[in-house]
């Protein structure tokens, strides 16, 4: 375990970032700064500003597009998830790759071709404006409030890492990132989504090879995976088909197909990347480098949170991640009772410890008696250790009034700041900081494209000239960036950050999607048939999701089958009646 702790300069508290560190950050960010408006040209031009001219190479676009997706919520909120719950979230992406491929034939083709800013500008085409003002706002309302969460996730770990308070680090953030995005432009945001993905890469990588390193030479890899497996850590499919039931092979395939499908083909972030590429095969290539890329990507950063959980195995973990939260049990006349749980966590981990060691030790002499006893015996002590953090949060829960505790989003960002070496830990945080800017941006600029060529353009000043339009987008940008801080303050600890934002997304996007498989695929649905089925699929979703227990994931099918009952139902009863 040499790799970690004094001898690397790493602070015990770690709140102190070295300056090496601040050194690796600062430039990264100053870098991403400048050469993002160097590259904002021809944004004197509305089309320059919202789709770069339609000019970006198609293997920009397509790593703008895994970008926009990923932000810093991949990997901390996923990286806690597969420390806390395993592989399992990996499940949720085995529909994306069958939805790139039918949007890529689909909806792409005809967006580029309509040549349109949004994609809502189409349903107006199709339908009427009543439908294309009910889809964009729907599509406002829900990508503000994830973009919120976009801003939530990196200001955990900063707060962590300076000792700021929470408010704080998010203005930190989200008022340079909505600074930056109103002097750039897509092109600017789509250009740093590439430096973006690369250091995200790199520090993955590095990450994952430092927790290696980091684990008893005396025990190895493979034992101690075999102990995470022990207690569910790598089981990463479920074929139980139950509608309760998050991470299921099922859900995944089925209900996240239908996410997928709405995200990347109905959303305006996600459109608005792909209509920014040179061409109609261009935008094709950027959604499958994504469908083939996606998964392995994400195993990736999953396994870098098993062993994060791997780590934790012989180096004793906090009983709270979140130090906020614990300092103020401390201070409160449930100390006491806060002290005798952390004396009973670190005896039972001491027990799970020598339990892993075990286990390593009968493995690696082929003792298959010793290796179930020690591997029982550890599984033991892990359900203990589970049920003391349940008190302790529970404890937190009567201290402070938050309900929704959970410090899964704490894990990783604490992991980084006090045991990772020099160096590392800069070029983490640095891609982290990065992600969130980047993915903030994207969404800053979606919402307001959407906002100027949906409503402001359509209703309010039609005709004016394109330097009128780009100063009313620079002000709703600065709108949507004071939104999406306030959100940030409510969303870290409304749990995983990872579920939290597709939980968001999923009471919208499955009637959004079902308008437009209106529109394509009913070609005798009316005008009324597609605003009412979207308020139909809406008002269907809100139901299943308030007297059900039926995972969020599918209500994104829900929102799809409501809509298109309901669009079914319009020209039946014309054809009944003629």
């Amino acid at each position: 375990m040499w790799l970690y702790g004094y001898s690397l300069g790493i602070l015990p508290n770690g709140r102190v970032v070295h300056f090496i560190d601040w050194a690796i950050i600062s430039g990264y960010l100053a870098w991403i700064l400048y050469d993002g408006i160097k590259r904002a040209k021809g944004t004197h031009a509305i089309e320059g500003y919202f789709l770069a001219s339609r000019s970006l190479p198609w293997w920009a676009a397509g790593l703008s597009v895994m970008a926009t997706q990923m932000s810093a919520i991949t990997l901390v909120g996923t990286t806690g998830q597969a420390a806390t719950d395993g592989m399992r979230f990996v499940q949720f992406y085995f529909g994306l790759p069958l939805a790139m491929i039918i949007l890529s034939v689909t909806l792409v083709p005809f967006f580029h071709r309509a040549k349109v800013y949004t994609a809502y500008e189409y349903l107006e085409r199709r339908f009427d404006v009543r439908t294309r003002v009910l889809a964009s706002l729907l599509f406002l309302v829900s990508r503000g409030l994830s973009a919120g969460v976009i801003v939530a996730a990196p200001a955990v770990i900063l707060s962590i890492a300076l000792g700021w308070s929470l408010p704080l680090t998010i203005l930190a953030i989200g008022i340079p990132t909505t600074i930056y995005t109103m002097l750039g432009g897509v092109q600017a945001v789509a250009w740093a989504d590439v430096k973006q993905m690369v250091i995200i890469l790199v520090g993955v990588t590095a990450a994952i090879i430092a927790l290696i390193t980091g684990l008893p030479a005396d025990i190895g890899v493979e034992p101690t995976l075999h102990v995470a497996g022990a207690v569910g850590r790598l089981q990463a499919i479920d074929f139980t088909f139950d509608l309760n039931e998050t991470y299921t092979f099922w859900s995944g395939m089925i209900g996240g197909l239908f996410l997928a499908l709405g995200y990347f083909g109905c959303d305006q972030s996600q459109v608005q990347r792909y209509l920014s590429a040179d061409s109609v095969r261009g935008a094709k290539h950027a959604l499958l480098m994504s469908a083939f890329a996606k998964i392995p990507l994400q195993v990736l950063i999953l396994m870098m949170g098993v062993l994060v959980f791997c780590f934790y195995l012989f180096t004793q973990p906090p009983l709270l991640f979140n130090e906020v939260h614990r300092e103020q049990i401390e201070q409160s006349v449930r100390r006491g009772d806060y002290e005798i749980l952390e004396r009973e966590f670190e005896q039972v981990h001491k027990g799970r410890r020598k339990a892993a060691v075990a286990v390593g030790a009968a493995r690696q002499t082929g003792d298959e008696l010793g290796t179930r006893t020690a591997t029982a015996q550890f599984v033991e002590y892990d359900h203990q250790l589970e049920e003391i953090r349940g008190k302790a949060f529970a404890l937190v829960r009567d201290v402070t009034g938050d309900t929704a505790y959970n410090d899964v989003n704490y894990i990783f960002p604490t992991f980084i700041t006090t045991h990772l070496p020099v160096g590392l830990v800069g070029l983490l945080i640095a891609a982290i900081f990065a992600a969130a800017m980047s993915s903030a941006a994207a969404e800053l600029n979606a919402l307001s494209t959407s906002t100027v060529i949906d409503f402001y353009q359509r209703h309010f000043k039609q005709g004016a000239s394109d330097a009128h339009y780009l100063s009313i987008s620079k002000y709703a940008t600065g709108f949507w960036g004071l939104f999406a801080s306030i959100t940030a303050l409510f969303a870290t600890n409304l749990g995983s950050l990872i579920e939290v934002v597709n939980l968001f997304g999923s009471y919208f996007y499955g009637s959004l999607l079902g308008v437009f498989v209106l529109a394509v695929g009913f070609r005798r649905a009316s005008a009324g048939d597609a605003f009412w089925g979207l308020i139909g699929g809406m008002v269907t979703v809100g139901i299943v999701a308030t007297v059900t227990d039926v995972s969020y994931l599918w209500y994104n099918l829900v929102g799809v089958v409501a809509v298109c009952a309901v669009g079914w139902i319009g020209p039946a009863r014309r054809s009944m009646r003629a």
